[in-house]
């Protein structure tokens, strides 16, 4: 089983129970180069925001790196407690819990957001 195909089957169990929860949930894009974080609506599958190293306002220098994934967790909890959610879940995409996915979740928590 390749990598991508054993990580969109972790995703797909994951969501599955994020479903069943009903809370919004914040998902985590990541490649060699930029991370990006949405914040999405389980019900109906809408997204309501999203952040990206790829966005110029931010002014992030490299964004494959562990210090843009904690500026990207903050300004997405910035952005969810703008629109009154400050509960989530945290959908991680099927990605393993450390370096640059567990920076954007320490960025989000030191934002404001529960996870």
């Amino acid at each position: 089983m390749s990598k991508e195909i054993a990580r969109n089957r972790r995703a797909k169990k994951q969501r599955a129970i994020l479903q069943k929860r009903g809370l919004l949930r914040v998902t985590v894009l990541k490649s060699n180069n930029h991370i990006s974080a949405q914040l999405v609506d389980s019900s109906n599958g809408n997204v309501l925001t999203t952040v990206s190293t790829l966005q110029k306002t931010l002014k992030i220098e490299s964004g494959g790196n562990v210090n843009a994934a904690k500026v990207i967790g903050s300004e997405i909890a910035k952005k969810s407690i703008e629109l009154g959610h400050k509960k989530v879940t945290f959908d991680r995409s099927g990605y393993r819990y450390h370096g640059r996915v567990k920076a954007l979740a320490d960025g989000a928590r030191e934002g404001g957001l529960e996870f």
